[in-house]
């Protein structure tokens, strides 16, 4: 498959790029500094500003799908989904982020918990207002993968859980997936797509 990969040199889009390019994908990493992808085999590198809403949709033109990994403080959503469907995507696949799943056993968002510290609620809050933005898209086969609540960085082990809209915690008590293994679950939703038009998640 041919994907786009906005944002693809963050710690999530690099993770991606491999995973997808070690499954025979063919990449278009997009990233407004695209000195860290030149000559990576599988991936052509285009410089695109995701704020610039036309080079946005000629990067992504022709793909079988496109996925966003941004800030979603400095994302505009409406705008970004816009793109998307102009471009004529047939999907659209988001990392999403994890304050906006379910307390286990609660019907409590973490975010509405009270337990989040001030400074990290701008990126939060973006990452609620991109789903709820998705969630009033009707045209659009959108997918959103909420990580659990620790992660980062570790092992590519390719055993993990998925959810749907409460956090996954695992029966020590940790809530946590890391970028090997989200990407994984990533990729597998584009080549076996069973998210049409909803959130899900991945944990431990």
């Amino acid at each position: 498959m041919k994907v786009a990969l906005i944002g693809a040199t963050g710690n999530v889009g690099t993770r991606l790029i491999d995973e997808l390019t070690s499954r025979g994908h063919q990449v278009t990493a997009i990233a407004r500094n695209v000195d860290k992808l030149k000559g990576k085999a599988g991936v052509t590198a285009v410089q695109a500003d995701a704020k610039k809403n036309d080079e946005i949709v000629l990067a992504i033109k022709g793909h079988d799908a496109v996925i966003s990994s941004l800030r979603f403080a400095d994302t505009d959503p409406a705008a970004l989904i816009s793109a998307v469907k102009q471009a004529g995507a047939p999907r659209y696949l988001v990392v999403g982020g994890a304050a906006s799943l379910k307390a286990p056993g609660t019907d409590q968002r973490i975010v509405d918990s009270g337990q989040i510290p001030e400074e990290w609620m701008p990126e939060i809050r973006g990452g609620v207002r991109f789903l709820d933005t998705l969630k009033e898209e009707k045209d659009l086969d959108w997918t959103f993968l909420s990580p659990s609540m620790f992660f980062g960085p570790g092992e590519r082990t390719g055993k993990f859980r998925l959810g749907s809209e409460e956090l996954l915690v695992a029966d020590d008590g940790k809530s946590s997936i890391s970028y090997e293994d989200f990407s994984i679950a990533m990729v597998d939703e584009i080549e076996q797509p069973k998210h049409h038009r909803a959130r899900f998640t991945v944990g431990y």
